[in-house]
């Protein structure tokens, strides 16, 4: 079932319900308010007739006339009256409920020696039924007199007749209206949700390009196209990483089976010497050990994005660990003439994986020796500001060009100058680098320059003080 019917219906449904909700109440409440403004006016008009009879001193109410003619509210048009003696029998009645005898009831009478007022309702064939009542007349104790005044309750009947009339019209005709209406509106709510199911469509035949134009309000439809369009965007990113990284995992396996089927089919063309063999395997195992490598780092980035690579939250000596990084990182210079120069070096304890964090630090000082030209120097320090500690790595290297720094923590990515300036590295070290960052809730920034040099500052929050 559609979402514009289920939402109409729904509506439909719960406005059908108040509709008959609000139209029972209302109906029993101008029952109830009719009932007791007639039940009132007979109240009125018996303590008339009740004052006439005490202004009379309680005379026997032989003459009929007289009494009319002295006392007219007791034949009120719309009201009848009787009045009983204490056994029951009619003394006096008005002339408009001769047609009926209307006698008086047992429970009237036992309520009546009581002293007490009591209201009834009759019902005569074919005639609309009457409200009674009936006040008891006390003198010294004594019980004189019974005056019941009736009257019909025809027009309250009609009333209430009309009344339900005009709710059985009124609210069919108010529910389609509402329904029409909550139609409109559905159909108005959703556009925009079938503007995203139209892009959805588009988006799975390929086309990663669409997105939804976003209303100006911002109500829940606006919200959804926003998260839609920015998910999309993240898709057509996600997918361009991952194309571009198809293509750079891909050249970077093919060139070591390139060079490994070239020299083993050179080899292979004729007869050699042990030593040419020898040569040719080595190649080949240094190709080997560089698909190793390559493979070994995708396999950790792969776990890692998985969330399977788990780091400690140890306390960690930075300035300890970094004199460890100096000495292996002198020996890595000492094999191209580069000097790696120990700086400032301030104590700093962070919460982290030790030997995650002397893997960010070692990758980052033998990329600044492989990319710096011979005779060059790298200077390393450790500072604390604030609640950070601050690595820093400067070179005086091939440096990167601005448009570059932006994606030089992708996958698989090197720049030309780099490719030109050394063969080995796989292009992975970097992501690397910002993954064990950022699991330390640090991050990595980098100021360079071409042919000038580039300097990686490594940010990483120090432990808190122990209490």
């Amino acid at each position: 079932m559609p979402l514009r019917l289920r939402l109409s219906l729904w509506y439909g449904s719960a406005l059908a319900l108040i509709l008959v909700a609000f139209s029972t109440v209302l109906y029993f409440v101008t029952a109830r308010s009719l009932r007791d403004s007639l039940d009132q006016s007979l109240e009125e008009t018996a303590a008339a007739a009740v004052r006439s009879l005490e202004e009379r001193g309680f005379l026997p109410l032989i003459d009929e006339e007289e009494l009319m003619s002295q006392f007219p509210e007791l034949a009120r048009i719309d009201k009848f009256f009787q009045i009983f003696s204490p056994s029951g029998t009619i003394t006096i009645r008005s002339p408009n409920v001769k047609q009926h005898e209307l006698p008086l009831s047992r429970r009237a009478l036992e309520v009546a020696f009581s002293g007490q007022t009591i209201f009834e309702s009759a019902k005569y064939p074919k005639e609309p039924p009457l409200r009674l009542i009936s006040v008891p007349i006390i003198y010294r104790g004594n019980l004189l007199y019974i005056v019941q005044v009736g009257t019909s309750m025809e027009s309250v009947d009609q009333t209430l007749n009309r009344l339900l009339l005009v709710l059985l019209v009124t609210m069919p005709i108010a529910l389609a209206v509402s329904l029409a209406g909550g139609w409109f509106l559905a159909g108005r709510a959703l556009r925009p949700v079938d503007a995203i199911t139209l892009a959805a469509q588009r988006i799975a035949a390929g086309d990663l390009t669409q997105r939804l134009d976003v209303p100006a309000s911002a109500d829940e439809i606006g919200r959804l196209a926003g998260t839609f369009n920015n998910m999309i965007a993240r898709l057509e990113t996600s997918f361009r990483q991952i194309r571009q990284f198809s293509s750079d995992a891909s050249h970077e396996l093919r060139t070591p089976l390139t060079v490994m089927k070239g020299e083993t089919e050179l080899a292979l063309r004729r007869p050699r010497e042990a030593g040419d063999y020898t040569v040719v395997l080595e190649s080949n195992l240094e190709e080997i050990d560089r698909m190793t490598r390559i493979v070994d780092e995708l396999l950790f980035l792969s776990r890692a994005d998985m969330g399977e690579v788990k780091t400690e939250r140890l306390p960690v000596k930075l300035e300890s660990l970094l004199e460890d990084i100096h000495r292996q990182a002198s020996l890595l210079g000492q094999e191209q003439n580069i000097q790696v120069v120990l700086g400032l070096v301030m104590p700093a304890l962070v919460l982290g994986d030790e030997l995650r964090l002397r893997e960010l630090f070692l990758n980052l000082v033998d990329n600044a020796v492989k990319y710096s030209r011979p005779g060059g120097t790298v200077d390393i320090s450790l500072i604390t500001q604030g609640n950070q500690a601050k690595f820093i790595i400067a070179d005086q290297g091939i440096g990167i060009s601005r448009d570059d720094q932006e994606r030089i923590f992708d996958r698989f990515f090197r720049t030309d100058d780099a490719r030109t300036h050394t063969k080995k590295g796989t292009g992975l070290g970097l992501a690397i680098c910002a993954w064990i960052a950022d699991s330390h809730h640090g991050r990595i920034e980098v100021e360079s320059e071409p042919n000038k040099g580039s300097t990686f500052t490594v940010l990483l929050p120090l432990a808190p003080p122990s209490p």
